[in-house]
């Protein structure tokens, strides 16, 4: 995804009436919104899970990934 691209123009070009289904289109705050980039700026390695129930945002969840050298795999040591 292109640094260039914000939000607001996601939810321009994915949100529209036409694409939306039986469900309007969701419209995530503005808090919500800032804690799923802070998930995401928070991880070197990993995913960031959103869940939705009813339209609305439920849970943010963080999966981080440790990467470990050739020469530390079998010590049983994580620097």
């Amino acid at each position: 995804m292109s640094g260039n691209i914000k939000i607001a123009d996601l939810e321009e070009r994915h949100c529209s009436p036409r694409q939306a289904g039986k469900h309007s289109p969701m419209r995530i705050p503005l808090d919500i919104k800032q804690q799923i980039l802070c998930a995401i700026a928070s991880i070197d390695y990993g995913s960031v899970e959103v869940v939705v129930h009813d339209g609305k945002v439920v849970q943010i969840e963080c999966r981080e990934k440790i990467r470990v050298g050739h020469h530390q795999l079998g010590r049983g040591v994580i620097p």
